[in-house]
C-alpha cells in the first residue's frame, strides 16, 4: 500500500487551532518534537537494516527525504526486531509527508517496502531477514502554490518603530508563492506577534483552513485572529529566592504595574535576569488571563545558585611564555546580586625558569548590578602588579570606581574615575608616577556571535583625560576599534574578519607620561609574530620607547573544514610612532596560520606567526594558544 498525501484528509477540511509551535494540515501535524517518534527506546531484539532512497522527478527532493527519514538517520544501529523496525516505518510515511508539505508538494506518494513488502501490510511479528532491504520510494507529484490566502483580523498597521512586525507577504504568504506549510505557520507567528507588540498579550489563532486544490495544484489559506483584550503589565510575584531579596528581583525585571503589554520589554526582563549571574534559572510565566482591571499577572519563579565558584585557567605564547591564572567569586553578598570576584594570575613563566621575569597580578573586582536603574552596574576595581614587558617594567597599585549602563542589547556605556601609583624602569631610568584621571566609553556591538562571529560588526572608543601630580602635567588618551565580518556559503563556512584600531595620546614630553599612557604593539591580540608589547618608536640611540600614535589593521580568513574543525590564514601590521601619526617606514607585518576547533563554549585557538620585517631580537616565529577567535 502506498501512503498518498492527499489521502489523510478530504480536501477543503476546516481545521481547529493548535499551537503554532505544532500544528495540523489535512491531519498530519507538522513541525512536532522530533523526540516524539514511535521507534522503540530498548533494543531487545536487533534487527539491521540497509536502505535505499529513490526519489523520482525533483532530484533536490532525495537530501529532504532523507533529512526527514528516521530509517535513514538510524541506520547504522539496528532496529529492535521487526516490531521496532515497522514502528520507524509507519512514523517515516508521516514525517516524509509533512517533509513534502513543507516543500509544497500535496500530491505526493510515499511508499515503504521491508523485504519487498510494504510496510504497513507487515504484522509486527513478521519474520525478517537479517539484514533485511528497505527502500523508500517517494514521487513528490507537483508543486502547489498559494492561490488565495487572508488573516481575517489582521492587526492595523502600526507607526511605530518598535512594535514594526513584517507582513506575512514578505516570507512568502502570498498568491503565486510555492505553498510550504512553514510559510502557514510564519504567517501565524507574524499575525499574532503584530497584536502582541500593539498590547494584546493573548492574542490566539481562532481558526486555519487549508483547501488543497488537486486539479489546479493550489491551496488557499484563511487564517482568523483572535486579538483578545488589550492589556497593561499586572504585579510580578517572585518565588524560589533564598538569599536575594524578592522586592530587588521583581525591580530588577524592570515590569512595572499599568505599563502596556511588550514582548521586548518581557525579552528584556529575562536578559536582567540572566545578567545578574545569580539564577540557575529564571522564569517569567504570564498569568492565563488578563484581570478584569486589564492587568496581566506576572509569576517570576528562581532558582539560585550557590554562593561561591572558583576557576582556574592557563595561556601560551612562544614568545611571552606561559601563564597560570585563578579567580574566586562570591555572588549575593547582601542580597540583591552583589558580586566580589578576586583574581590572581603568574605569567612569563618561560625556560629556563628566572623567578625575576614573571610577571604577578592581584585584584579585585566588586560588582552592584541595578544601581539607578535596572541596567546600570556600579563597578569597582582595586588591583595590584608587577609586569615585564619586553620594553619596560611596571610595579603598581591602582583603584577605580565607575558606570555601566546597558543602553540596550548591542549599546554600552561606562564611565568612572582612576587613582593610580606607579613605578616604571625604561630607557628613561627609573621613575615614578601618581595619576588621577576619569574615562567614559562606548561599545556598539551588533555581531551575530560574541565569540565566534561571522556577521555584524563591533566598534568601541574611550576617552582617557589625565593628571600626573609628581610631574604636574595633564594629558589624554584616545582609542578607537572597529571590526567586522562577512560570512559566505550556507551556514557560513567561510569568513573573511577584519580588525583596525587606532589611537592618540596628548600631553607632556615622553620622558613625563607614564609608559601605561603611551602606545606599544605586538602579541596575540595585536600584531602576531611579534613579543607582547614590543614594538614601540626606536629613539635613533638604540632604545625603544612607547608612542603617542597607534595604528594597527589585521585580516583573517576562517574556513570550516568539518564541524569541529577550522583554518585560518591571517596578516596583521601596526604602526607606533613618537610625536607624528606614523608613516609606512614603522610598519610592523606579521603573518601566519592556525587551526581551530570549535567546541560549545567556542572555538580553541592554535596560531603560528612569523614577523615578515623582524628586527634585532625579535624571535622567528611566535605560537598562541587561547579559547575563541583572535577578534
Amino acid at each position: 500500500m502506498s501512503f498518498c498525501a492527499f489521502c489523510v484528509a478530504v480536501a477543503g477540511l476546516g481545521l481547529a487551532a493548535a499551537p503554532v509551535a505544532a500544528f495540523e494540515i489535512f491531519g498530519l501535524k507538522l513541525f512536532e518534537d522530533p523526540n516524539a517518534v514511535d521507534a522503540t527506546v530498548a533494543i531487545t531484539d536487533p534487527q539491521p537494516y540497509a536502505v535505499r532512497v529513490v526519489v523520482n522527478g525533483d532530484g533536490a527532493m532525495e537530501g529532504v527525504v532523507r533529512n526527514a527519514s528516521s530509517l535513514v538517520a538510524d541506520e547504522s544501529t539496528p532496529a529492535s526486531g521487526a516490531a521496532g523496525l515497522l514502528a520507524k516505518a509507519r512514523g517515516d510515511y508521516r514525517r516524509i509527508v509533512a517533509a513534502l508539505y513543507g516543500e509544497g508538494f500535496y500530491g505526493g506518494v510515499v511508499s515503504i517496502t521491508v523485504g519487498g513488502q510494504e510496510a504497513a501490510k507487515l504484522a509486527p511479528d513478521v519474520n525478517l531477514p537479517d539484514p533485511v532491504a528497505v527502500v523508500l520510494t517517494v514521487n513528490p507529484g507537483p508543486l502547489f502554490r498559494f492561490s488565495s490566502v487572508n488573516i481575517a483580523n489582521s492587526a492595523p498597521i502600526t507607526k511605530n518603530s518598535d512594535d514594526f512586525v513584517p507582513l506575512p507577504v514578505t516570507r512568502g504568504f502570498g498568491a503565486g508563492e510555492i505553498a510550504r506549510s512553514g510559510v502557514i505557520l510564519t504567517a501565524e507567528t507574524l499575525a499574532l506577534e503584530a497584536w502582541r507588540q500593539q498590547g494584546y498579550a493573548k492574542a490566539a489563532i481562532a481558526s486555519r483552513d487549508v483547501v488543497a486544490d488537486h486539479a489546479n495544484n493550489t491551496v488557499d489559506v484563511t487564517i482568523a485572529v483572535n486579538p483578545g483584550r488589550k492589556a497593561a503589565f499586572g504585579p510580578v510575584n517572585v518565588t524560589g529566592t533564598e538569599r536575594m531579596d524578592p522586592e530587588f528581583v521583581r525591580r530588577q525585571t524592570g515590569l512595572k504595574v499599568g505599563e502596556e503589554f511588550d514582548p521586548d520589554a518581557v525579552a528584556r526582563a529575562q536578559k536582567r535576569l540572566d545578567r545578574l549571574e545569580v539564577f540557575r534559572a529564571a522564569r517569567l510565566e504570564a498569568a492565563d488571563a488578563i484581570g478584569s482591571d486589564g492587568l496581566l499577572p506576572y509569576q517570576l519563579i528562581v532558582q539560585e545558585l550557590p554562593g561561591a565558584r572558583f576557576g582556574v585557567g592557563a595561556n601560551y605564547s612562544s614568545v611571552d611564555g606561559a601563564g597560570l591564572e585563578a579567580y574566586h567569586l562570591w555572588r549575593n553578598l547582601f542580597g540583591q546580586a552583589e558580586r566580589l570576584r578576586l583574581d590572581a594570575r603568574v605569567a612569563g613563566i618561560a625556560y629556563p625558569i628566572d623567578t625575576a621575569e614573571f610577571d604577578y597580578y592581584f585584584g579585585g573586582t566588586f560588582t552592584k548590578p541595578g544601581l539607578f536603574t535596572p541596567d546600570t552596574d556600579l563597578v569597582a576595581v582595586v588591583s595590584a602588579e608587577r609586569t615585564v614587558y619586553p620594553l619596560y617594567r611596571e610595579i603598581s597599585a591602582e583603584g577605580q570606581v565607575g558606570l555601566t549602563h546597558l543602553l540596550s542589547d548591542e549599546i554600552t556605556l561606562e564611565g568612572g574615575a582612576s587613582l593610580k601609583r606607579s613605578q616604571f624602569e625604561d630607557k628613561f631610568g627609573t621613575r615614578d608616577f601618581t595619576t588621577a584621571g576619569v574615562y567614559a566609553g562606548a561599545t556598539l556591538d551588533f555581531r551575530n556571535d560574541k565569540v565566534d562571529a561571522t556577521s555584524g560588526w563591533y566598534a568601541k572608543a574611550r576617552l582617557e583625560p589625565f593628571y600626573e601630580l609628581r610631574f604636574g602635567n595633564p594629558g589624554a588618551k584616545v582609542t578607537v576599534e572597529g571590526r567586522t565580518y562577512f560570512g559566505f556559503g550556507e551556514n557560513d563556512p567561510f569568513v573573511l574578519a577584519g580588525r583596525i584600531k587606532a589611537g592618540a595620546v596628548v600631553g607632556p614630553s615622553l620622558a613625563e607620561i607614564s609608559p601605561d599612557k603611551l602606545f606599544f604593539a605586538g602579541g596575540g591580540g595585536s600584531v602576531r609574530g611579534y613579543g607582547y608589547k614590543s614594538i614601540g618608536v626606536d629613539d635613533g640611540a638604540g632604545g625603544v620607547t612607547g608612542g603617542r600614535y597607534l595604528l594597527e589593521a589585521s585580516l583573517e580568513a576562517r574556513a570550516k573544514v568539518s564541524d569541529t574543525i577550522g583554518v585560518v590564514g591571517f596578516v596583521d601590521g601596526g604602526y607606533v610612532a613618537a610625536d607624528t601619526f606614523p608613516g609606512l617606514a614603522d610598519l610592523r607585518i606579521g603573518a601566519g596560520v592556525g587551526v581551530r576547533y570549535y567546541t560549545g563554549l567556542g572555538p580553541l585557538r592554535l596560531d603560528v606567526a612569523l614577523p615578515l620585517n623582524k628586527r634585532a631580537g625579535d624571535s622567528d616565529y611566535a605560537v598562541y594558544v587561547g579559547i575563541g577567535q583572535a577578534f
